[in-house]
């Protein structure tokens, strides 16, 4: 495909979301936990989803709404929009103050901060419902300060016998034990900039230790940033362009050949 039309097809997925605006491999995942009862939000899901089901809604920037069967409703890098629901949990990470928020809905049940404000690594490890939440830090840049060890967080969500990883604000490539402690992912949430985080090289060694099946993009501001991460994958993953910023996926269900699904954002 060439530039033109890889350019083309991104500024046709962004308009829309730009006018809104202005108006079952659990065994191979670290530790999934047992699925309990079903948990029960103060909201109802637009749409019901089937047991083996995750839906995933690109609010834009690093945020994404994570949908479960059981209703459990989770926004990442939250801060303080969620397409105008209360999610039921929130994560967040401190590297700019677009990924977190220091004023959270009061209505908000679980709000996790991927880095320690006491120092030191955060440690999470949280079941609401059927999801299993839990945390791997990594280290940000600091400036004058240097680098900030565990700074940030990979939020890592245990869901319908899926493994689903936030990257967060990644600013190095992963140590083993750093791979060690992640586990399995299915489905990875990356953010592909190049510049705020790092370079995309590193991005793609770091995708290509994980392994997902499914990796969806976030945090690239213009269609031609995300143009020439897609020309970096030369061939390692075969893109989709999803029509619409939600989509379903299930465990069942996954690609043979690891996809990178663009849904539209920016």
């Amino acid at each position: 495909m060439s530039t033109l039309r890889l350019l083309a097809i991104l500024l046709a997925l962004l308009m829309p979301l730009t006018a809104a605006r202005a108006q079952t491999a659990v065994s191979e995942c670290l530790a999934m936990a047992q699925a309990p009862a079903r948990y029960q939000p103060a909201q109802a899901l637009a749409e019901a989803l089937e047991a083996d089901q995750v839906r995933f809604t690109f609010v834009g920037h690093s945020t994404f709404l994570i949908e479960s069967p059981g209703g459990v409703r989770i926004a990442t890098d939250y801060s303080g929009y969620a397409n105008g629901i209360i999610p039921d949990v929130v994560t967040m990470n401190r590297a700019h103050s677009t990924h977190y928020t220091e004023f959270p809905d009061p209505a908000i049940k679980h709000m996790l901060r991927g880095w320690n404000p006491d120092g030191g690594p955060a440690r999470h490890d949280l079941t609401v419902g059927d999801v299993r939440i839990r945390n791997v830090t990594t280290d940000i840049r600091g400036g004058a300060m240097g680098r900030i060890p565990d700074g940030n967080s990979i939020f890592i969500f245990e869901i319908a016998g899926l493994c689903i990883g936030h990257l967060g604000h990644l600013h190095h490539e992963l140590s083993p034990e750093q791979m060690g402690a992640i586990g399995r992912l299915d489905i990875v949430l990356v953010p592909v900039d190049g510049t705020y985080t790092m370079a995309q090289a590193n991005m793609l060694n770091v995708l290509k230790e994980l392994k997902a099946r499914v990796v969806l993009p976030m945090h690239y501001f213009r269609p031609e940033t995300l143009a020439r991460f897609i020309r970096g994958m030369s061939g390692s993953l075969d893109a989709e362009f999803n029509k619409d910023a939600t989509i379903v996926l299930s465990a069942a269900k996954l690609p043979d050949k690891p996809k990178l699904i663009v849904l539209p954002g920016y």
